[in-house]
């Protein structure tokens, strides 16, 4: 009982300490953001799933073709982005709601274009520019653990298109893994805070509907996470030169809010983007996104991560205990369903409330004690199969233990259960006599040496050692595994500790001055064998008639005599030599049985076909019990035995 407790008590000990090793992994995992890249990857593919593109936004790109007719972009006079915002203003009635240039506008080029344009942005009234940081390129860290980079500089556009337009930064920033997620809207630049190009469009807009602009999320830092619309590609885009040429009807950006800016991959101007897979996002196509997530106040920010960092370690603790003490079919389902759950708690936050949260811990946390209650329950049930196997070693013969180790095809039915067998008695004539002539250590000795030589053989011949009782051993073939041709195997056994004998009695005449004879009596038939007991002491036997007839016929049989029933013979009857020994009355039994001495076995003849074999079980089934036209009762050889069909 004390025993029982103390396995009860560790068990809960050990319990405990894996719930908050559980806990706590999930809870600093989750905090530290441990695995940030793998967190970018698992947020990306559920948190960001593209919901459509607003028409109401498009794109004019400086494309190839573009940049093939009007030259490098850095050498453009400025007058052609007048011709382009008249182009697309000339019927007031069909005019786009705003024009935003992503185009850095620094300095002056030539001096008739720069007044043309800033010109053209002042009649239009609806232009928005970009400014862009420069930043340090010392890297510092925010007091949540974030790096960034201070502004050293900021790049302006030329004073008088400054005048006339709206002006917001264009730079974005990127995660440590390379990809544009995050915007932070607002800009402290000696004294002067600057508005984002996005924010700007955006502000402009609400100007133009005469509307209040919708309240974004953002963190304590000032940063939102970007909910992108689409992937790269999906936003209706346009050559300028196309524009510029008229191959494209103005009206095309009636009411529209058109972003202008660089649509080829040798401008530099391309990102990684969650959307974007193995395809890089232009910076126009950013902007375009973020415009669209501030019109549909779509931004989300990062959830407290101690908060469900707290909520998920108690989870992972309870789970882990399922793990630990359900069976694995149900602790596999529990642990699906919590993945599962948490992933759908998490898109819930996203979607209702704006909130991200780190997801991928909870699930490594999880699956890697599943896996090590995986890998525990597998090594204990191989140890527990190799302590069965060992057990059965004491009893089986080695060559079936490493069949079944093999090929794991082993069932022993608790409880009992009917077989065919073939059970074999044999013990030593005179060994009361010889235990009082001699002293208990010679008596021991000649007993382990007879009993090496009965189990060798029956090992051998792949039976199954059931018990010694005092000088008496019993085996059984065909119990508890399926053995084929176990009713010629028994014989065998049987024929070699006969033939052993008589070496092994020399030897103890030299070493004891004693002589010993085995007697050996078996027999086939039906049984029931199994765990025979109770719940504190079983012990795995074969009990019946037939094991009764068989320890009767080892009773009878003289010093190295094999005996053998009527039935046993008429199943192996063209591979043995035998002599008739007549009807024996035994003990228990109404009718004699037919016995049958074994001379000689011959294992070079085939045993018969497995229909031949099945057909001998089925005719001759119980000793003494032959049919009447194979079996007679006066003991002759000729009369009595089986007639072949």
């Amino acid at each position: 009982m004390a025993k029982n407790n103390g396995n009860k008590t560790s068990e809960i000990v050990y319990d405990i300490v894996f719930m908050l090793l559980a806990a706590a992994l999930v809870f600093i995992l989750t905090v530290t953001n441990a695995f940030s890249r793998l967190d970018y990857l698992a947020t990306d593919a559920i948190y960001q799933t593209p919901r459509g593109v607003s028409g109401k936004i498009k794109i004019i790109g400086v494309d190839e073709n573009t940049l093939e007719k009007y030259g490098p972009i850095n050498t453009w006079s400025r007058s052609i982005y007048a011709d382009l915002i008249k182009k697309l203003t000339e019927d007031p009635e069909n005019e786009p709601d705003i024009i935003g240039f992503d185009i850095q506008f620094s300095g002056h080029v030539d001096e008739t274009g720069d007044m043309a344009f800033a010109e053209a942005a002042r009649e239009y009234g609806n232009v928005v520019v970009v400014g862009q940081f420069k930043y340090d390129d010392m890297p510092l860290r925010d007091p949540n653990g974030n790096i960034y980079h201070a502004v050293k500089d900021i790049y302006l556009p030329f004073q008088e298109l400054a005048d006339e337009c709206y002006m917001g930064y264009s730079n974005v920033s990127q995660d440590s893994d390379g990809t544009v997620r995050r915007i932070t809207t607002e800009t402290e630049y000696n004294g002067t805070v600057y508005r984002s190009f996005p924010w700007m469009i955006y502000k402009k807009y609400c100007e133009n509907q005469h509307v209040e602009p919708l309240a974004y999320s953002k963190d304590q830092y000032g940063r939102s996470i970007i909910d992108y619309s689409g992937r790269p590609g999906d936003y209706e885009y346009v050559p300028l030169v196309d524009v510029l040429e008229g191959k494209i009807d103005p009206r095309a950006f009636s009411n529209c809010i058109v972003l202008v800016g660089a649509y080829a991959p040798g401008m530099m101007d391309n990102f990684n983007v969650p959307t974007g897979g193995t395809k890089q996002m232009y910076g126009v196509e950013i902007h375009a996104n973020i415009l669209q997530a501030f019109m549909q106040n779509r931004f989300s920010v990062n959830g407290n991560p101690y908060l469900y960092a707290i909520i998920f370690a108690i989870v992972a603790a309870l789970l882990v205990l399922v793990c630990r003490r359900l069976h694995v079919v149900i602790a596999s389902i529990a642990a699906v369903l919590m993945i599962a759950a948490e992933v759908m708690f998490g898109v819930m936050m996203h979607n209702n409330k704006g909130i991200v949260i780190s997801i991928i811990y909870f699930p490594i946390v999880v699956i890697l004690f599943y896996v090590y209650s995986l890998a525990k329950r597998y090594i204990q049930e191989y140890k527990n199969k190799a302590r069965i196997l060992q057990a059965f070693s004491k009893y089986v013969a080695p060559q079936i233990i490493e069949e079944i180790a093999k090929t794991g095809t082993y069932k022993v039915s608790l409880g009992g259960e009917s077989r065919d067998i073939s059970a074999l008695f044999v013990d030593i004539r005179g060994f009361t006599t010889m235990s009082e002539a001699l002293s208990p250590e010679d008596v021991v000795a000649i007993l382990n040496q007879y009993l090496a030589l009965t189990t060798k053989a029956v090992f051998d011949n792949l039976g199954t050692l059931d018990k010694f009782v005092g000088d008496c051993t019993m085996a059984v073939f065909n119990s508890p595994f399926d053995l084929d041709d176990y009713e010629f195997k028994s014989v065998c056994a049987a024929m070699d500790i006969a033939m052993g004998s008589e070496p092994l009695n020399q030897k103890i005449e030299e070493q004891f001055g004693r002589k010993i004879g085995f007697g050996v009596g078996v027999n086939c038939g039906p049984a029931v064998t199994g765990n025979i007991g109770c719940d504190f002491r079983m012990d795995y036997t074969a009990i019946g008639d037939t094991v009764n007839t068989a320890a009767r016929l080892e009773a009878n049989a003289g010093a190295g005599k094999v005996y053998i029933s009527d039935v046993l013979y008429a199943r192996v009857k063209e591979r043995v030599d035998v002599e008739e020994v007549g009807v024996i009355p035994l003990k228990g039994k109404k009718k004699g049985v037919v016995v049958y001495s074994v001379t000689a076995v011959h294992k070079d003849i085939p045993a018969p076909s497995p229909e031949e074999m099945a057909r001998r079980r089925a005719l001759y089934c119980v000793a003494g019990n032959m049919p009447e036209d194979e079996s007679a009762g006066n003991g002759s050889i000729s009369e009595n035995k089986a007639v072949e069909s």
